[in-house]
């Protein structure tokens, strides 16, 4: 797999793959989105949590820009090697963001097209995504854009120090 150096444009947008310096305007839609409830990662931490990133074989953060090359959308793409579906890799979209000022100018489109060619050229059997069940525009969104909503997302909050009792009802 090889990660992407495209650059994909809309008039007055490009979309390219985020650089280390991208990182404190990628923080700031998440907090302008509401992302992360708030919780703003300290930019050192961003930083070193980018590197990592970097080193995975497919996992690469996403940036738009407008004309004046000022970050107006985010999203991250995680392509991962499968050994079911025939060996066919499966994608992730992680943390979409739209700057507020520029919901429904289409960037939202851009991305995810993005997400599925880029998927596409990896060879993908499938791109998956998940979105909290009380962001519904967002789902309108991408049941417009052809996304399935299929089966349940479940998660196991970690946060907390007492593990969940497998064995009770």
């Amino acid at each position: 797999m090889t990660k992407s150096n495209a650059m994909t444009t809309v008039p007055s947008s490009t979309i390219r793959p985020a650089t280390q310096d991208d990182v404190p305007a990628i923080l700031d839609l998440y907090a302008q989105t509401g992302l992360d409830d708030g919780v703003r990662l300290a930019p050192a931490i961003a930083r070193d949590l980018f590197r990592r990133t970097a080193a995975y074989p497919y996992y690469q953060h996403f940036v738009v820009t407008n004309a004046d090359a000022q970050i107006t959308a985010t999203y991250a793409l995680l392509i991962m090697d499968n050994i079911a579906h025939a060996g066919a890799p499966l994608s992730i979209v992680e943390h979409v963001a739209v700057s507020a000022s520029q919901q429904g100018q289409g960037l939202g489109r851009l991305m995810m097209h993005h997400a599925m060619a880029e998927s596409r050229t990896q060879g993908c059997y499938k791109l998956a995504l998940s979105s909290n069940v009380r962001r519904e525009r967002a789902h309108e969104f991408y049941d417009k854009l052809g996304f399935v909503r299929h089966g349940y997302s479940f998660i196991v909050d970690l946060g907390s120090n007492t593990p969940p009792d497998v064995f009770s009802d």
